[in-house]
């Protein structure tokens, strides 16, 4: 077994979680903040009608985001269990079809999304006055599907062996060189929207090409086998039904976002549409410290899981738990009182500044429970457990928030709109803790039939 599984059976789980969630965190805090820089750079150099265009496409790079986190997060499962049980070429065999999954499905959707991006474009809610701004940027962004779900995959995968440090420096490189590159292509090359989607473009194939040397330089517990490419149903499977409901929930974000924007046109128009790309963007930046936590989570516990070290299972839980709700509840705060200045940092436009301080004020009400959710959703993909692994992805998004958005804006207009997300907090929230509290029961369960056998044995 090597170094990186070592550390995953013995290194003190406190210390593990850290080594893990800090580079989760920091790589994704540097990735987010990118997509926030993205949106200033824009709404700064072109305007509020460009940040909708931009914002009337994430439909598209969330569903891209869904198809790579489904397989990462599946292939990461996998990985993880069978370390921990020591079988290294069931492992290797989940990243050769990992790979090849990628390429077919990253393949098909562009081809597919070139072909159509008037009809996409305005399925996903432009308007008139929106569409030029979008089209710009759609036309460009599709050529970076597979790349977007390759990163996104593997940084998965790479954790899962216990090497968060790469998947770090990955979303760095990708991050820095779009920051890099923005100012360049929209203001100095004078591209605007178009200008933006470039530097995106070429971000992630230099990330691409990192991940690519990573794999490929022997540096890596797992080795990429031309042979493994050949899909095997019975790892497809798995890689599927662990990773849909990651698909599902970053599905449903993408289809919600076709929803919200849609309902904002009717409502709002444009500027409104601008308003929602700001606050998903403030969202999913306040959101990343709990994610790197249940990213950190995810290895240690699918390792313990696969192992039977049941305690170290439970150990890690209630610290994740308890460091990811701190960090919601901080975010919470700065969020509430602090919601005038994050928005005058996209924008001037007196009307988006106006509505969009109204609008994050109503938006993050239940902010504080996010932490909990996350570490909650992740831990019975961890264990491989699809059926409440589906359930709590897909709760807040599909159950919760989508009637919600349908209902409310009838009865409160645009406040509707933005109430619908806190109440979606609070009740996916409840769902959580009502499912991870008797799985605690069963680890707990597990651990003293563990002890119990041993006691047995050294008495014998």
């Amino acid at each position: 077994m090597q170094n990186h599984s070592l550390a995953l059976a013995n290194e003190p789980v406190k210390t593990l979680l850290w080594k893990l969630s800090v580079p989760a965190m920091a790589g994704m805090f540097v990735m987010s903040l990118y997509n926030v820089v993205d949106m200033i750079f824009v709404g700064r150099g072109v305007g509020a009608l460009a940040i909708a265009g931009v914002s009337v496409v994430f439909p598209l790079q969330m569903f891209t985001m869904a198809i790579g986190m489904m397989i990462g997060m599946g292939t990461s499962s996998l990985i993880s269990r069978s370390m921990g049980a020591g079988d290294m070429k069931r492992a290797e065999r989940a990243l050769g079809n990992a790979i090849f999954l990628i390429l077919i499905l990253g393949s098909t959707l562009t081809i597919v999304g070139l072909a159509k991006t008037t009809f996409f474009i305005y399925l996903f809610g432009a308007t008139d006055d929106v569409f030029p701004y979008a089209k710009e940027y759609m036309d460009v962004i599709l050529f970076s599907v597979v790349l977007h779900e390759f990163a996104m995959s593997s940084n998965g995968i790479i954790r899962a062996e216990g090497n968060a440090r790469v998947a770090m420096v990955s979303m760095f490189i990708g991050a820095l060189v779009n920051i890099a590159l923005d100012p360049i292509f929209i203001f100095a090359l004078g591209m605007g929207v178009r200008g933006a989607a470039i530097a995106t473009v070429i971000a992630q194939a230099v990330t691409t090409l990192y991940l690519l040397r990573y794999f490929l330089s022997g540096k890596s517990s797992l080795r990429i086998r031309v042979k493994n490419f050949l899909l095997e149903w019975a790892v497809v499977k798995q890689i599927v039904s662990i990773g849909f409901a990651s698909f599902i929930r970053t599905a449903a974000t993408s289809f919600i976002a076709v929803i919200i924007n849609r309902t904002l046109a009717s409502y709002g128009g444009g500027i409104s549409i601008a308003v929602f790309g700001v606050i998903r963007r403030v969202m999913m930046f306040a959101a990343m410290p709990s994610m790197g936590i249940a990213q950190g989570l995810q290895p240690i516990l699918g390792f313990s899981y696969g192992a039977k070290r049941y305690d170290r299972g439970i150990e890690v839980i209630r610290k994740s738990a308890i460091i990811a709700t701190v960090f919601s509840v901080a975010a919470f705060g700065i969020l509430l009182f602090f919601p005038g200045p994050i928005m005058r940092i996209f924008s001037t436009d007196a009307v988006l500044l106006s509505q969009g301080t109204h609008a994050m004020k109503l938006a993050f009400l239940a902010f504080w429970l996010v932490g909990f959710h996350m570490v909650g959703s992740t831990i019975f993909q961890a264990i491989g457990k699809v059926i409440p692994t589906f359930i709590l992805a897909t709760s807040r998004q599909i159950l919760f928030l989508i009637p919600l958005i349908l209902i409310l804006p009838r009865f409160f207009q645009l406040d509707g709109i933005w109430l619908s997300i806190p109440i979606a907090d609070a009740l996916s929230f409840s769902i959580t803790l009502v499912m991870v509290i008797p799985q605690m029961r069963e680890f707990k369960r597990q651990q003293a039939l563990i002890e119990e056998g041993d006691v047995i044995c050294t008495n014998h």
